[in-house]
């Protein structure tokens, strides 16, 4: 590894949505293992070897705590919300990590996600009714990428879709406000509106996961009432963004690659491939963040107790030493072992929810809808920055 030259900065945006910033070019030729700057000047260690990052990622001595003062944050978004809060999940370490994942799993196994399906399949028929109903053109974020898993989240949480439009706007400010004030003003609000939801379930409980974990309060003592909050608030948000993010941008990509799309409708069979491989190819969460809480040595370089630790999703999911022609969109490969929901113990817990929407969303869009194409140019349409999860801005399509 080679630390030579000024720090590169990040994180960075994107010249085309579905690939990694031009000016991580050098941290490619640097893997796995570089120096980066942050926002704020501090530089922590950016890791983009496949290898290294699967070994670092199941590394206990690697803390996701972010109230800690030396853990990285990416942003000042980041810095306002993080050190205000300690969150569910993402935010804890063994064993209170472990504690609350096993609360959820059973909601989000793949037994529990597969019986959704008709649902699922229900929710993505109707939009596409409606679509076709107005006929084109269509704007397919609003139209269909955001409501298919915002009404999917909601179903599996218990809360109510008609509050979409408040809950929507709360996490684009949290995500993309224009200032740390902004951020947590949206946090703030979208917390109030979960913990009335919350309480309101004690005296009229219903059948989503929200539901179950109020019942288990009053019945043995689960997660207080805060607690309660913070898994909602990121169960709701990570819920519905990753996923309304990936639809956009997957499609987008797939309409910017004839004939890897013209593959997928001549072979069905081929979507459980093309929706992994998707996976790895956009990386549209880029940066899982920690901070070493003792010394680590990994591939000959010692990690000191208190540096952060970046990990690049993007540049990791592209390791050409793992996969052959790592920039290229390839249905045959087996793209499995990308880490585009982490590694380790913080491995997404939707992720078998995100894999089966996509299926569901993406086949039956394609199906529907074979003469589906822009109707901008390409290099017109606006995506987000790389400050936050990467998809499209907006997405203007006909057929």
């Amino acid at each position: 590894m080679t630390t030579t030259g000024e720090a590169v900065a990040f994180p960075q945006s994107r010249s085309c949505p579905y690939h990694p910033p031009a000016a991580y070019d050098p941290l490619r030729e640097e893997r796995p293992l570089a120096r980066v700057t942050l926002w704020d000047g501090r530089e922590v260690w950016l890791v983009s070897g496949h290898r290294t990052a699967r070994k670092l990622l199941a590394d206990p001595r690697l803390s996701t705590d972010s109230t800690r003062p030396d853990f990285p944050l990416p942003t000042e978004r980041a810095v306002a919300v993080r050190r205000s809060r300690r969150p569910a999940l993402l935010g804890r370490d063994d064993p209170e990590h472990n504690a609350q994942r096993r609360l959820l799993i059973p909601s989000f196994s793949l037994k529990h996600v597969d019986g959704m399906r008709p649902r699922i399949q229900a929710t993505v028929d109707g939009l596409l009714d409606a679509m076709e109903a107005a006929g084109p053109p269509a704007e397919l974020v609003s139209a269909f990428a955001l409501p298919v898993p915002s009404i999917v989240i909601c179903d599996v949480l218990g809360v109510p879709y008609e509050d979409h439009a408040f809950f929507e706007e709360q996490s684009r400010r949290m995500l993309r406000g224009p200032t740390a004030e902004d951020t947590l003003e949206a946090l703030t609000r979208l917390e109030d509106y979960l913990g009335e939801l919350i309480d309101g379930k004690r005296a009229n409980p219903g059948e989503g996961v929200l539901d179950a974990l109020v019942a288990r309060r009053s019945r043995d003592g689960g997660p207080n009432r805060e607690e309660l909050v913070q898994l909602a608030t990121i169960l709701l948000v990570a819920g519905h963004e990753t996923t309304a993010n990936m639809i956009s941008l997957g499609t987008y990509t797939l309409l910017r690659h004839p004939g890897r799309l013209a593959e997928l409708r001549a072979d069905p069979e081929l979507l459980p491939k093309a929706v992994e491989e998707l996976l790895r190819f956009l990386s549209i969460a880029d940066g899982m963040l920690r901070v070493a809480r003792e010394d680590v040595e990994v591939d000959g370089t010692v990690i000191r107790a208190g540096d952060g630790v970046v990990f690049s999703t993007s540049l990791i999911n592209r390791d050409g030493t793992v996969y052959a022609d790592p920039d290229a969109l390839d249905w045959e490969r087996s793209a499995r072992h990308h880490v585009a929901f982490g590694f380790g113990i913080h491995q997404c817990l939707g992720q078998n929810l995100a894999r089966t929407e996509l299926e569901i969303a993406l086949g039956t869009l394609l199906r529907r809808l074979p003469g589906l194409r822009l109707a901008a140019p390409a290099e017109e349409i606006p995506f987000k920055p790389g400050d936050t999860i990467q998809g499209m801005l907006e997405l203007p399509v006909t057929w």
